[in-house]
């Protein structure tokens, strides 16, 4: 093999090596959450999704790899100044995602800036409307109201503004420091409307309490009366019925005594015996009390008399 023979070799293995090298560098594979916007002689060819692509080489090129994922940008304070002349600062952040790579590699020039600059002039525009409390509480408000504005003003470059959150808002030190006092009266000021509200609940309590004991007091005295009233009338009833049995248990004694001595025509002393005799069985009554004639031997002469008028009926 001559020497024009192994250069020519070479010569076909370097053309092969440089063609393989070619492709190789023209294979393009796109990760997830990325997009490549392809120009081909300078102007817009496509766009290259996830997975494996091939360029042709020195006619197309990658102009731009775009992220797709939701990214934050903290902007640095801006100062604004509120309707009553309050000037503080106040900074946000962004959260925006890239929905549309070629809009936005060929939408404005500098995206990020452009929405800074955006934020803080809507920002101004939205605290001008507002006093200083209204600013301090109205953090949604000027969320959304921020985010409406630049939703609008970034669909053309291919931006979608997921959410705007107001991270400070730093009023002046004079403003700060009133505020402090302020909320510090505030607290003193609850304070010491439920010390009043727990000193007029224990009152309250404390009247009723002896309200009820008062009332409960008057009710157990009511009580007591009506027993003790109640007892003296059962007693009252209990001796009185004790005094009729008495009674009755005498009238009966005399009675059975004066037709025994009837019956069986007895001297005086007899009629004398069977007397205490008839008092002894009245007294083995129930009743309380026994009533006893002060002359037992004027029953003698009632039975006597009795006896002679039994005899002239007969």
């Amino acid at each position: 093999m001559g020497i024009e023979e192994i250069m020519r070799a070479m010569l076909i293995i370097v053309l092969i090596l440089v063609v393989i090298g070619l492709i190789v560098a023209n294979i393009r594979i796109v990760p997830q959450a990325k997009a490549y916007v392809i120009e081909r002689l300078g102007a817009y060819r496509g766009t290259w999704q996830v997975g494996l692509h091939f360029k042709i080489p020195l006619i197309d090129k990658v102009a731009r790899k775009v992220s797709l994922k939701e990214k934050v940008i903290d902007f640095p304070p801006q100062p604004v100044i509120t309707k009553d002349n309050v000037t503080m600062e106040i900074d946000t952040v962004i959260y925006f995602q890239i929905t549309d790579p070629k809009l936005y590699a060929y939408g404005v020039e500098s995206p990020m800036d452009a929405i800074e600059n955006l934020t803080a002039t809507t920002l101004r525009n939205i605290i001008g409307e507002l006093e200083l409390d209204g600013t301090l509480t109205s953090r949604e408000h000027i969320n959304s109201k921020i985010r409406m504005v630049l939703d609008e003003a970034t669909d053309p470059w291919g931006i979608k503004i997921n959410r705007v959150e107001v991270k400070n808002i730093t009023p002046p030190e004079d403003i700060q420091t009133a505020m402090e006092k302020q909320m510090r009266a505030e607290r003193e000021r609850r304070e010491a409307i439920l010390r009043a509200e727990g000193e007029k609940k224990s009152a309250v309590l404390i009247a009723e309490g002896k309200k009820e004991a008062v009332i409960l007091e008057a009710e157990a005295n009511k009580q007591s009366t009506i027993l003790e009233a109640e007892a003296k009338k059962e007693a009252a009833i209990r001796e009185a019925e004790g005094e009729a049995e008495a009674i009755r248990m005498v009238q009966q004694a005399t009675a059975d005594g004066i037709r025994m001595l009837v019956e069986s025509q007895p001297n005086k002393e007899v009629i004398a015996l069977q007397s205490l005799t008839s008092f002894e069985k009245a007294a083995d009554g129930q009743a309380t009390k026994i009533i006893i004639p002060s002359e037992i031997a004027g029953l003698a002469g009632l039975a006597t008399s009795l006896k002679e008028l039994v005899k002239d009926d007969k």
